[in-house]
């Protein structure tokens, strides 16, 4: 399983919304340059060595696709921040968390919620 996608265009976007109708999708929104973005993208990445098969997971690098984290803020009503993970489910955020709140059993317990 590939478990990690780039999102660099709103097509890149459309399309995993609409894969959220399937199953939950992970936005992760993340900061080049920021060393709490860092320390979150550490935590996502560890969750990804042992993810739950049953969602997508995708990486909009903020610095390189500021069009696609705009969208994201736009199309699912969630006010921007970086780093910043946001689960949909149904095209609708259903969680969503920044900075220090975005861990591995943090992300490990919001997917697997959102599984149920």
């Amino acid at each position: 399983m590939k478990a990690l996608a780039e999102l660099h265009s709103t097509a890149d976007l459309e399309f995993a919304l609409k894969e959220s109708e399937q199953r939950p999708v992970l936005l992760f929104k993340h900061s080049l340059t920021c060393p709490i973005s860092a320390r979150a993208f550490r935590e996502f990445e560890s969750y990804l060595e042992n993810p739950n098969p049953g969602a997508s997971y995708n990486l909009i690098t903020i610095q390189t696709a500021r069009p696609v984290s705009a969208e994201v803020a736009e199309r699912l009503d969630v006010v921007h921040e970086s780093p910043q993970a946001i689960l949909v489910k149904g095209g609708r955020p259903v969680w969503s968390a920044s900075h220090y709140e975005i861990t591995e059993s943090s992300l490990n317990e919001a997917i697997s919620d959102a599984l149920k």
